[in-house]
């Protein structure tokens, strides 16, 4: 790493000026025999340069063959088997037995909330049942209410008294469908 960071900053040193310069002063010829000739400035950059890229795509290759050798043992080890376990029938009974043991108690806690809470249900209807029926007896009161003769706080009072019957009336239909919801749920068991 440290090698190639100073081959890179070796690459700025010598940035390019003009058109590339041959090596070659005037011809091949001369040059082979030139002993004293000097290598262009430009070329051993370039050498750096190729080095420096052989030194990453080596460091790729080690990187890339340390993360694949694995591989074969981790197909291995991800390779999905299937595995039947075959239990005799008495372990299975065994088993059941067990279960049994444990859930039975909690649905007879159930059951016995259950049935409380029908008791309590069933107690709710009759009382219901005997409103309505106590509200059934009673005679209808008038329909009109002549409010000429009265004082201006006794025909308030038989307004606030007219108001309050429309919503016991209201009431007693909303207690009389709750009663019938309560027949048809009851009949259903």
């Amino acid at each position: 790493m440290d090698s190639r960071t100073s081959r890179s900053s070796r690459l700025s040193v010598y940035p390019r000026l003009g058109p590339r310069e041959s090596i070659f002063a005037s011809n091949p010829d001369t040059y082979r025999g030139d002993a004293h000739s000097v290598c262009s400035p430009f070329l051993r950059e370039c050498v750096l340069a190729m080095e420096d890229c052989f030194d990453a795509a080596h460091d790729a290759q080690e990187v890339l063959r340390q993360g694949t050798t694995d591989l074969p043992r981790m197909t291995q080890v991800l390779q999905n088997e299937r595995v039947f376990l075959l239990v005799d029938e008495g372990t299975v009974r065994r088993y059941k037995a067990d279960l049994t043991e444990e859930i039975e108690p909690q649905i007879n806690e159930l059951i016995s909330r259950a049935q409380k809470g029908l008791q309590i249900l069933v107690k709710k209807r009759g009382m219901l049942h005997a409103k309505v029926d106590a509200l059934e007896s009673k005679p209808p009161p008038r329909a009109t209410v002549n409010t000429t003769g009265m004082s201006k706080v006794e025909a308030r009072r038989v307004q606030m008294l007219a108001r309050e019957r429309e919503r016991l009336e209201k009431e007693l239909a909303a207690l009389q469908a709750e009663v019938d919801d309560l027949e048809l749920a009851s009949m259903g068991n």
